[in-house]
């Protein structure tokens, strides 16, 4: 299976019934900081609830979608479901939500969620997923350059060049298709 994720923070946003839902597409590597800053800079806001895919070394999935006091089962699921709709990983998506007097009931906030982080996902510009992988390679003297140029064309990027007395070794790093090639 093939999947996508982003590279940088994408918006959406959804209103209902004078509610407004600001959805926010982030690469998982900024997550939990985004999270931080959205509740500082919405302290007036009744929930920011959040969902995120995570790939593990292993192949498998690590997911989740919490509530943020919103009924259970209401908006964390229902935004989840929008990530692996999509196919998205390694990234996740935070929905601030302002009250706007008027309760939503159950279907409301489900549809109200997923469609604010629909909409954040309309807007992204989604990249292919590529695992990255680090290897060490290593040449004598007389075909170091060759090896430098091998890595050079297969846009690897050399992360430490270490001389010994036999010749060079280089810790290398680059999306796992591209290193299998190495």
């Amino acid at each position: 299976m093939s999947f996508n994720t982003v590279a940088t923070e994408y918006e959406g946003f959804l209103e209902d019934r004078k509610s407004r839902f600001l959805a926010h597409l982030v690469p998982l590597d900024h997550f939990e900081r985004r999270l931080d800053e959205l509740r500082k800079e919405h302290r007036k806001a009744n929930h920011v609830v959040t969902a995120h895919r995570k790939l593990l070394d292993n192949g498998r999935i690590e997911e989740s979608g919490k509530d943020d006091g919103e009924p259970a089962g209401t908006s964390g699921m229902p935004t989840l479901r929008v990530l692996q709709g999509a196919e998205l990983i390694n990234c996740g998506v935070l929905v601030v939500r302002y009250f706007g007097g008027t309760k939503l009931g159950g279907g409301g906030l489900a549809r109200a969620y997923s469609g604010a982080a629909q909409d954040a996902i309309a807007n992204a510009k989604l990249v292919p997923y590529r695992k990255i992988l680090s290897r060490k390679v290593s040449a004598d003297f007389a075909l170091s350059s060759d090896l430098e140029r091998r890595v050079d064309s297969l846009g690897l990027v050399v992360l430490a060049r270490d001389y010994t007395k036999d010749g060079v070794e280089l810790t290398v790093e680059g999306p796992e298709d591209a290193i299998s090639r190495l």
